[in-house]
């Protein structure tokens, strides 16, 4: 009890301090603000850009969880694939084509389905890669005269994929994957293929390798899928009808989904699959962005705590001063019986208040700035429609600032604590 009343005590004084120095007060804030608020504002941003990378992995790779599965190379291995993902949940499988749609018989503007921003560069006829990540070129066929046509990556789904990956619907919609399969493909088109599409206006027939016959395909929907290469997205069952696709790229299963997965793996070993070549891997995203974001929050935090550092060198020089100036005022609260120990608090009660109302105040201004870039920038950036203030950004500046508090009053606290009595009588 004693204890807590002195701490009460020395938080009033303090408070009283402050009150009495008010110009002094500020001018100390004005020191320490710019420190907490880079540590607010590194903090914040390494969430913000830890989010955005999580993010961009789920996009491009699955959400945390997700059992991302290649399936080996064999005949059947389409067919066994499709039959025992029918109608099971938790499950997703991407069928890839080459396609092309525009003109027939004419090379397409982007021939090998490379990006519409490196057209003329020499790339030849693009790349293909396995699951391996090993790539090779593939050459355009020059025998063709170009035309009105854009050649691009389809994936055929046997499920929702956005359970795995969230794709942003930009425009239009997702496909529906209720009722049975339409003879016309409806397609969802990533910004990049809408880019082609809406630059060139080519007629609407589509071309898959194998088809004897071309298709009249339905654009639905554009989506953001994280890919810089023209690809779209169509129910399996759709393209099936008028070709068969050329392989299972991926399979996605979430971790309810396993039974499925066992059943998948028995039925491509009783038909004589190659077994080592089936690979899985659960998705996990700290593993792949984890080291990169804290070596860079670690650099950003070290110049934050040097900015923080002459901010608390302004809170002890402001205390020096201070105290300083109150000599005989502490002199004589040690006459009246006044322990040490309370004086060194009532000045460091003074430089923690100080710290916690600039921590108040870069909170704050931190909190409307991303308010601020949120309204502006939300409809060019995606991610800032969606986040709020990180409130961990929030908990470091108020550490921020009691820390620099304690950092710049502990001096001037120690000072006041060794005023003799004596010095009461130059009062």
């Amino acid at each position: 009890m004693r204890l807590s009343g002195k701490l009460r005590s020395a938080l009033v004084i303090g408070g009283q301090g402050i009150r009495a120095r008010k110009l002094r007060t500020f001018l100390s804030m004005v020191s320490l603000f710019l420190g907490v608020l880079a540590v607010v504002t590194v903090q914040a941003g390494a969430v913000i850009a830890e989010r955005a990378a999580r993010i961009d992995l789920e996009m491009t790779m699955g959400r945390d969880g997700t059992v991302q599965v290649y399936l080996p190379d064999h005949a059947e291995t389409v067919d066994i694939t499709l039959d025992t993902l029918s109608g099971a949940a938790g499950t997703a499988a991407l069928t890839s084509y080459r396609a092309v749609v525009g003109e027939p018989g004419v090379t397409p503007v982007n021939a090998g389905g490379m990006s519409f921003d490196h057209l003329g560069e020499n790339y030849g006829g693009g790349y293909t890669c396995d699951r391996y990540g090993n790539c090779m070129a593939m050459e355009a066929d020059t025998a063709k005269p170009p035309g009105q046509a854009v050649e691009f990556s389809l994936y055929g789904l046997t499920g929702d994929i956005r359970e795995f990956r969230p794709f942003h619907v930009v425009s239009g919609t997702w496909l529906d994957f209720t009722g049975g399969p339409l003879m016309s493909p409806g397609l969802v088109v990533n910004e990049e293929l809408a880019k082609g599409l809406n630059r060139y206006q080519v007629p609407a027939e589509l071309r898959l390798a194998g088809a004897t016959t071309n298709a009249t395909p339905r654009i639905i929907g554009v989506v953001d899928d994280g890919n810089s290469m023209p690809t779209a997205y169509a129910r399996s069952d759709e393209l099936r009808t008028w070709s068969p696709p050329d392989r299972v790229a991926q399979l996605y299963l979430s971790s309810d989904a396993e039974p499925v997965a066992q059943v998948l793996k028995t039925r491509l070993t009783a038909a004589g699959a190659p077994m080592d070549q089936w690979y899985s891997q659960v998705i996990d995203s700290e593993e792949f962005v984890g080291d990169q974001l804290m070596l860079l929050r670690l650099i950003f935090l070290g110049m934050a705590a040097l900015v923080l550092l002459i901010g608390a060198a302004g809170i002890l020089n402001v205390g020096l001063a201070t105290v300083g100036e109150r000599i005989e005022e502490f002199a004589l609260r040690r006459a009246v019986g006044t322990p040490r120990l309370l004086l060194a608090g009532i000045v460091l009660a003074e430089t923690m208040i100080v710290g916690l109302l600039t921590a108040g105040a870069a909170i704050g201004v931190g909190v409307l700035g991303l308010e601020v870039a949120r309204r502006v920038l939300g409809d060019r950036e995606p991610l800032l429609t969606e986040v709020a203030f990180p409130w961990e950004a929030g908990l470091a500046g108020v550490i921020a600032g009691v820390a620099a508090g304690v950092l710049g009053g502990l001096i001037p606290a120690i000072r006041a604590a060794k005023i003799p009595i004596a010095t009461v009588m130059r009062a």
